[in-house]
């Protein structure tokens, strides 16, 4: 059969009506948490209005967002070049942003957990960059070949929050960050990591299959008792839905899956298992999304309760710093880039102790806020 090059290729269309399997998932996942998510949502924002929150007050951001080109995931690429230092030779497990005169110390970022000890942030030159580090805090910057410094930091989680770089069809036209097999999601360490009934909780995208992975086969891979599924509601700074509750492309809301880890080494109940507090299913936690690209809202106020306020913190695949956690990612630096920020030199020097004179250290603001106005705690 001749077909004449010049004519365009018939190409059979699918019908609107037709949806695929995953589509068809979704729709029925949607219809099973829909009156969940409408009623609890009315809820929160009420609530929040009543409190003079979600008033549609609050200005938009009109300055334009940072333009910093992210580098850091190359450069973890270039560090698997250099010669691994053998555990057992490697003294420091762990190594100070800033040394006992005030200056900021030489940094190996790729070997060793880094360590903000001091009780302000510190605005320091890393790799060419200005970077904002808060005050006590730990990061490794590495990808899943270089995460052995984190195991062996010799700190064990009480709570750990991940955010995979899922694979979907927009990450990969957007290019805005690499994405990772699920699979390749069960060589994390967290056996290593978690402390007994640590809380590990998992942002997951509204694709079905991705929830059911994290459900039936990485949570039970990794020892962990899956206990509930909590949404993540995105308003507008009037309360209303970013999307269409029912819209069939995006969604307005994002799904958390927790569980907690149990050892495969304690049979019997542990007194802190007895003790813990249960953590209720079907929870809500209603927000204004940040304006930077997806940037979830921090958990620590709400997962406290669950956890404890002592609580040792971790957070993979992070691509931001929390002041108290522990972080790791190969591009845990990206959002604390100076150019994210408002730096303010500090006018009052009766403010300043000795100390903090020599290292000329400014106050640092977000310039665009991860806990904006309308965060709302948990609807239970």
């Amino acid at each position: 059969m001749l077909q004449n090059i010049n004519e365009p290729s018939k190409k059979r269309k699918r019908k609107h009506s037709e949806l695929n399997q995953g589509e068809i998932d979704s729709q029925i996942f949607h219809e099973k948490i829909r009156s969940v998510i409408l009623e609890g949502t009315k809820s929160l924002v009420d609530s929040a209005r009543s409190r003079g929150y979600l008033t549609g007050a609050t200005a938009a951001v009109t300055e334009p967002l940072p333009l910093q080109e992210c580098s850091l995931a190359a450069l973890c690429e270039m560090a698997k070049e250099l010669p691994l230092v053998d555990d057992e030779e490697q003294e420091e497990r762990v190594q100070p942003l800033v040394a006992e005169d005030g200056c900021t110390s030489h940094v190996d970022l790729f070997s060793q957990v880094t360590e903000n000890r001091a009780d302000w942030a510190a605005v320091v030159t890393l790799m060419g960059e200005e970077y904002v580090i808060p005050p006590h805090t730990a990061f490794l910057l590495s990808d899943f070949t270089q995460i052995q410094p984190l195991v062996h930091y010799g700190r064990k989680f009480d709570l750990i929050v991940m955010d995979p770089p899922w694979e979907n069809k927009s990450v990969k036209r957007s290019r805005r960050y690499s994405s990772l097999p699920s699979s390749q999601l069960k060589r994390l360490p967290i056996a290593l990591l978690a402390s007994t009934n640590c809380l590990v909780v998992t942002w997951v995208t509204n694709r079905p299959s991705h929830l059911r992975f994290v459900r039936d086969e990485l949570y039970p891979h990794w020892g962990i008792e899956v206990l509930a599924e909590w949404f993540w509601v995105k308003v507008t700074t009037s309360g209303q839905f970013v999307f269409p509750l029912d819209s069939p492309h995006k969604k307005p809301y994002e799904v958390l899956v927790l569980g907690r880890y149990r050892s495969s080494a304690d049979t019997a109940i542990s007194s802190s298992e007895a003790s813990e507090v249960p953590v209720e299913d079907g929870c809500l936690i209603v927000s204004v999304p940040s304006a930077l690209h997806s940037q979830k809202p921090s958990l620590s106020e709400v997962l406290k309760p669950y956890v404890g306020a002592e609580a040792s913190c971790l957070e993979l695949f992070a691509r931001s710093l929390q002041p108290g956690w522990t972080s790791w990612g190969n591009e845990v630096l990206k959002f604390q880039h100076s150019s994210y920020f408002t730096l303010t030199p500090t006018d009052d020097p009766a403010d300043i102790s000795k100390d903090e004179v020599c290292a000329d250290k400014p106050l640092v603001t977000p310039a665009f806020n991860n806990s904006p106005e309308g965060s709302s705690p948990p609807h239970h």
